[in-house]
């Protein structure tokens, strides 16, 4: 029996049979009273037939009868599981499913909505998850009819690792289910915390050794041949504090990124302003650039550029990019930061792009940068107080934002690296040129 979605539990099929039945037997024991006062010779057969009229009108249902021991093919009203499990699924914060035998879906709760989009009622399972181990592990529990556990990758449109619940509904005695609740748990964040730990101990192990080498070595230094050498004290005392700040700023940086990383699966659910965050960066990285010999220059429209973000997190995305180009591009004379509009695959995005005139990078290395600790030039990287990790921090950023970072390199001529992010539908909001 097919229960549409928002029917009551309690199905008709019985209680209709019951309404149809009672009214002819209360016209048919009215009629065949009326025929006994009028024949008498027939009064006593016409007594028989008005008692057993009257026990169909006040017997109960077909199924009420029977009791629990019936079969379902029998009962159709009872294979339906009722308003309690849908009560149920409908407070669970999981995204939930119920399916039939037939690994069709009867119910989903509103939750699911969010985690998986719409289904229609009656769709077969496989046509949203095409996970074999999913699809294996509900088959198992519909044959074994015990309760079953695995867990499932998606990537699409966001990576996550779900916990999956397979869980029969107890049936009626004697009967094996009909239907079967199917739970889902994320474990995203957990897994993730899990691989952040892991990878912070080994690269921060990595990273931390050679500043914690130079540390011991000064102190033995300190506390041997140059315990009396005023000269040998104060120089060294100045490397060992550059290198005492170099580990803060690289365990804020690891920190920062394991924060990013945590968080990416999850939207944005605010609205900044992309030329505010700009002009921001800009009036806080003036001093570097001046210091360094570098003009700033500013290309933005008037009107605000108005996007889905956080705004702390763009600030922290833009200051990394114009501190490198500003750092490794000191060559030049000048950093640019602008905003254009761009068309892609007929989805409207802003680019926001920094440029330096510098050396440039190497093409084999461009497609590396992002990675953790990678460094085109070690040595220059660590001269220039650099952990490694900023490129990584922006690529994440930029993927919970549903944007993503390009980069254009050229040596000799410079890089331009940039951040593209979707503008809200039916938003322009960017002046200048546009490509397709």
């Amino acid at each position: 029996m097919t229960v549409p979605e928002g029917s009551e539990e309690e199905p008709v099929v019985a209680r209709a049979r019951t309404v149809r039945a009672r009214p002819v037997a209360f016209v048919l024991a009215i009629g065949l009273g009326t025929l006994a006062l009028a024949v008498p010779e027939a009064a006593l057969g016409c007594l028989a037939v008005f008692l057993l009229a009257m026990a169909v009108f006040y017997l109960p249902p077909r199924a009420d009868r029977r009791g629990r021991g019936a079969s379902a093919a029998d009962r159709p009203e009872l294979v339906w599981p009722g308003r309690g499990v849908k009560s149920v699924a409908e407070a669970l914060q999981q995204p939930a499913f119920i399916i039939d035998r037939q690994m069709l879906l009867r119910y989903r709760n509103p939750a699911s909505l969010i985690g998986f989009g719409n289904m229609a009622l009656g769709d077969a399972l496989s046509l949203r998850f095409r996970s074999p181990e999913l699809l294996a592990a509900v088959e198992t529990v519909l044959r074994d009819a015990q309760p079953g556990r695995v867990t499932i990758e998606e990537r699409r449109p966001v990576e996550r690792v779900w916990q999956v619940e397979i869980l029969p509904i107890p049936p009626y005695q004697g009967e094996r289910p009909h239907f079967y609740l199917i739970l889902f748990s994320d474990r995203t964040a957990e897994l993730r915390i899990e691989r952040m730990r892991t990878d912070f101990v080994a690269n921060a192990s990595h990273e931390l050794r050679t500043p914690l080498a130079s540390l011991s070595g000064f102190i033995e230094t300190l506390l041997g041949p140059a315990r009396d050498d005023a000269v040998a004290r104060e120089k060294f005392l100045g490397i060992m504090r550059e290198q005492a700040t170099r580990m803060s700023r690289l365990i804020d940086d690891l920190l920062s990124l394991s924060r990013v990383e945590m968080k990416r699966h999850v939207p944005v659910s605010t609205m900044v302003d992309l030329t505010a965050v700009l002009r921001k960066v800009e009036t806080q990285l003036e001093p570097m650039a001046e210091q360094l010999g570098l003009e700033l220059a500013l290309d933005v429209p008037e009107e605000p550029v108005v996007i889905a973000g956080d705004e702390d997190e763009l600030m922290q995305v833009f200051s990394n990019l114009v501190e490198n180009a500003c750092k490794y591009g000191e060559s030049g004379t000048r950093v640019e930061m602008s905003l254009t509009r761009t068309v892609e695959r007929g989805e409207t995005y802003v680019d926001a792009a920094v440029r330096d005139f510098g050396p440039g990078i190497a093409a084999e290395h461009v497609p590396r940068l992002t990675e953790r600790f990678y460094r085109v030039d070690p040595g220059r990287s660590r001269a220039k107080r650099g952990t490694g990790l900023g490129l990584s921090i922006s690529r994440n950023i930029l993927l919970r934002h549903r944007g993503r970072l390009l980069v254009e390199s050229t040596i000799g001529v410079g890089s331009v690296f940039t951040a593209r992010l979707p503008l809200p539908r039916g938003e322009s909001g960017v002046t200048g040129n546009s490509s397709s």
